[in-house]
């Protein structure tokens, strides 16, 4: 169920341009990014879906050398304690570039796991576990040749990254969460936080024993689907608020508070590391879809950025989470110019950033330095809107029913 069509075709006043006329918004995919938008004349008032250099978040190897510079930077002007604050990801290398320091640290720390993924690839195609360097010397006997067979063709760029033994496991099986973030603009940064995502779990119990088994180790959907063990009805995720509610059962509800303060911290910190090289124009936003990992410790993991995260509805749960979403980051981007601009609640979204922290109380800034500033976020919170959202379910469903 493609809800992003949906949405679209619902939504008041709105109508679907044909082939070469004229456009105001544009849902477009990256690749239609990459080779039209320097040719492009747009109207003020037209919107798309990216930003021009959108990859400087969203490629993996491009994500985590930003935020290597990031961290190199607070740690110059603030200090090691704030540097400190951006230790959300993995230890990582691209590949084969930084092959001879992978090396070097990977005889430093024998007998552990490392997890090796293209950089520009994704649903977990070409990403495979090792623990041996004999096994990344056949990777890389396997991309030269391969790259000459097909002659000048360049070898595909990896992560070597750590990977992490020990996730938060619930009933034995590995799962990540899906959050989604809407940027606005990154001169100044205006950042929303949605309330809804999911836990993405994978089907099959996990160890440490069978390192190729990617029924075990990857949670992306595309790759559970094909288990043997997988019912379609029943699926491999839980929304957002079942996961917060199972977790403060566990922990309490302080040491949950904890965890998803330190989310909003690798959103915020993700965001900051790219604002300065990512070109803020008027035209764009966009909507990305974070994969975060937790550990045994609930410490969260940035595992990667989605530039165009699925839209596609597995379940009615997941297509009634996705027009929402949709729904709401139409009524933010505002083509109707409805919005005052004072909003911090539009819909299911939070205003979480708006060039400075938004407080929960007012939207102000936190200028007092008297550690009472509450962050404007409510990340897997009881969302009120579910009568809302079920009279939009029912009305796209019924619209399909409708004969034309």
């Amino acid at each position: 169920m493609n809800t992003l069509v949906d949405v679209l075709h619902h939504r008041p006043g709105w109508v679907e341009v044909k082939e070469e006329g004229e456009w105001d918004f544009y849902w477009c995919d990256v690749s239609w990014l990459r080779e039209n938008f320097d040719h492009t004349y747009m109207d003020e008032h037209v919107r798309i879906s990216h930003f021009r250099n959108h990859y400087e978040l969203t490629r993996k190897n491009y994500m985590v050398k930003n935020l290597k510079r990031f961290r190199k930077q607070l740690e110059r002007e603030a200090g090691k304690l704030e540097a400190a604050k951006c230790d959300f990801f993995p230890k990582t290398f691209e590949m084969p570039c930084e092959y001879h320091l992978f090396v070097e640290e990977f005889r430093k720390n024998p007998g552990i796991t490392w997890i090796m993924k293209p950089v520009a690839r994704s649903q977990g195609k070409g990403i495979f576990l090792f623990r041996r360097l004999k096994d990344i010397m056949d990777w890389k006997k396997d991309t030269r040749s391969s790259a000459d067979q097909k002659g000048d063709i360049p070898v595909e760029n990896y992560v070597a990254q750590r990977y992490i033994e020990n996730p938060y496991l619930i009933g034995g099986r590995k799962f990540d969460l899906r959050i989604y973030v809407l940027v606005m603009s990154y001169m100044p940064l205006r950042a929303w936080l949605y309330r809804d995502g999911f836990a993405r779990f994978s089907n099959t119990r996990f160890t440490l024993n069978s390192i190729d088994d990617q029924y075990v180790h990857l949670t992306n959907v595309a790759v559970q689907k094909t288990s043997p063990d997988y019912h379609p009805k029943k699926g491999c995720k839980w929304m957002l608020q079942r996961f917060r509610q199972y977790l403060a059962s566990k922990h309490g509800p302080k040491a949950v508070e904890t965890l998803f303060g330190d989310m909003d911290n690798i959103f915020i910190r993700s965001l900051q590391s790219v604002q300065k090289v990512i070109i803020s124009d008027k035209h764009c936003f966009e909507l990305y879809g974070y994969d975060i990992l937790i550990d045994q410790d609930l410490k969260p993991w940035l595992l990667e950025v989605n530039a165009s995260p699925s839209l596609t509805a597995s379940s009615q749960e997941d297509y009634e989470l996705k027009t929402c979403l949709l729904e709401d980051t139409l009524h933010i981007v505002d083509m109707e110019a409805r919005l005052t601009g004072r909003e911090k609640r539009v819909g299911g979204f939070d205003l979480m950033w708006n060039d400075g922290p938004v407080s929960r109380e007012d939207g102000a800034h936190d200028l007092s330095g008297l550690g009472n500033f509450v962050t404007n976020t409510h990340l897997g919170c009881v969302n009120d809107r579910k009568k809302q959202l079920r009279q939009l379910f029912r009305s796209l469903q019924g619209q399909k029913k409708t004969p034309n």
